[in-house]
């Protein structure tokens, strides 16, 4: 069994992860209105990985004997400033997440829970990934530029990176 402080901190990240589905979904539907399909199917696909994962961590808290919590999410933006800042902000979510993981990881292994920190490892590793890709993006938009037919070719780049 779980220790409470342990389950709290997970029901929390269950949460947040959902959270961040809704997030990205929002941020796809932004890029649609702007013509930006290539965005917008990444971070659509992005957003059913986010779901994923909440999904996996809802299921470790019960296989352990404890109740996942779905608790109240809150509405994500829906206004950005350009690509930029719309990628930007999802590279700031994404290292947010980073820590949030690594505190719950470093508590398990604080409180011996090794099952939990074995668990934890994967979405350590995940995150790491992730915040590589939306460095890279980022790499992509300084380079592309956002002036004259940038958006169009930062779309077109992003848009390639859509995982089948």
């Amino acid at each position: 069994m779980l220790k409470e402080s342990i389950i709290k901190q997970l029901n929390d990240h269950i949460n947040l992860e959902y959270y961040s589905s809704n997030l990205y979904l929002q941020m796809s539907a932004w890029c649609e209105v702007k013509g930006l399909e290539g965005c917008a199917s990444f971070l659509s696909a992005h957003a059913r990985e986010e779901l994923g994962h909440m999904h996996r961590m809802f299921k470790y808290v019960h296989e352990t004997g404890a109740l996942p919590v779905i608790g109240e999410i809150k509405a994500p933006p829906t206004k950005f400033n350009s690509i930029s800042d719309l990628f930007t902000k999802v590279f700031d979510h994404e290292c947010l997440i980073t820590g949030r993981i690594n505190e719950i990881l470093s508590h398990a292994i604080e409180a011996g829970d090794h099952s939990t920190a074995a668990f934890l490892q994967w979405f350590a590793t995940e995150q790491h990934e992730e915040e590589h890709v939306f460095h890279q993006i980022l790499d992509k938009i300084k380079i592309i530029g956002e002036e004259g037919s940038g958006v169009f070719f930062i779309d077109r780049a992003i848009g390639g990176m859509v995982k089948h």
